[in-house]
């Protein structure tokens, strides 16, 4: 229950009133109209608000119901809604798509005439992607623009396999964001994350461009891949995308995954993860590196330490702090 007296550790937002919670956080995400459905006296809230640019986390406990429509200054973006406790609906044109525990809700925030915070407790995590990375994402996978709404299959139940998987990711995006956690702290991670979030929507959540998607495109030449791979090389330390890559290479983001398939044995964003773990390898046995493990993981766009760990010991036999420890070993020798 909320304790409008005790302070929450973590939440980076809170308070007893309908407009502080409104102009808190229109302040931090961008304009939006709001208005309580009731008569509120006893109105409380707090929320944890977190974005990168590419990808927002609003995290929200609210007791009391209000609706919210997007404004002329609210940015355009892909709404994935999580509600936790309570429901949170959408009315799009005659439909109102109604989201409440145990399922994945998708609505262009823009599109949307109106949304619903409804229950006397409603707690939901809602991840909102810049609607320009969707809309490049659908593109390059089609491998032709578009224009219009996308038409976005709105509500995907968690039980479904695709659910499942969706679902996973999102918590890992939600897990690492939350209360300022690791990912924050590696724009590389982010990036990857979000570009593999919009990767999965546009493949597995239906919408009007779906059909294309079972087209295959031709096989490209082996130049493409080196190109790719130089691009991948040069830009390793920048937060870059797989649309990045095809587009400095002259394809289809489809085209780069066939080609990397077809000579590589492998796809374009692992072989990215694999030298941007030999970039890691690379700084944790110089022994003038003074990083931490976990800052060095980080740099190089590895925000899981676990995962990192368990990765690097399958590559190279040993894990990131032995090759640390090793190295610094080895310092003295370096210096003569």
């Amino acid at each position: 229950m909320l304790d409008k007296n005790k302070p929450e550790p973590g939440w980076r937002f809170q308070g007893s009133g309908f407009e502080s919670m409104h102009d808190t956080l229109t302040a931090e995400f961008g304009g939006f109209d709001a208005a309580p459905t009731t008569a509120l006296r006893d109105f409380r809230w707090r929320a944890d608000l977190r974005s990168n640019g590419l990808m927002t986390l609003v995290s929200g406990h609210y007791r009391g119901e209000w609706d919210l429509r997007s404004n002329s200054d609210t940015p355009e973006m892909l709404s994935i809604a999580l509600p936790r406790m309570g429901a949170l609906n959408a009315r799009l044109g005659q439909t109102t798509i109604e989201g409440f525990p145990g399922r994945i809700t998708f609505t262009n925030n823009c599109e949307a005439e109106r949304f619903f915070v409804r229950g006397d407790l409603n707690v939901h995590d809602v991840v909102f992607l810049d609607w320009s990375l969707v809309s490049q994402t659908v593109a390059a996978l089609i491998d032709k623009p578009f224009s219009g709404s996308l038409d976005l299959r709105p509500i995907l139940d968690t039980a479904t396999r695709e659910g499942q998987v969706i679902d996973m990711l999102l918590q890992t995006v939600i897990d690492g964001m939350r209360h300022g956690g690791p990912l924050l702290q590696s724009p590389l991670a982010m990036a990857h994350l979000a570009q593999a979030l919009t990767d999965l929507l546009a493949r597995n959540v239906p919408h009007r461009f779906s059909y294309l998607l079972d087209q295959t495109p031709s096989l490209i030449a082996p130049r493409h891949i080196h190109r790719a791979v130089e691009f991948m090389r040069t830009y390793i330390d920048k937060p870059i995308t797989m649309g990045m890559v095809a587009a400095d290479a002259g394809i289809s983001v489809r085209a780069l995954e066939n080609g990397f398939r077809a000579f590589k044995d492998t796809t374009p964003a692992a072989y990215l993860r694999g030298i941007r773990l030999e970039a890691a390898r690379s700084d944790l046995s110089d022994p003038l590196n003074d990083r931490s493990v976990k800052e060095i993981c980080l740099k190089w766009g590895f925000f899981h330490f676990g995962r990192f760990s368990a990765t690097y010991r399958m590559a190279y036999g040993e894990s990131p702090s032995d090759t640390k420890r090793r190295a610094a070993l080895e310092q003295p020798l370096s210096r003569v």
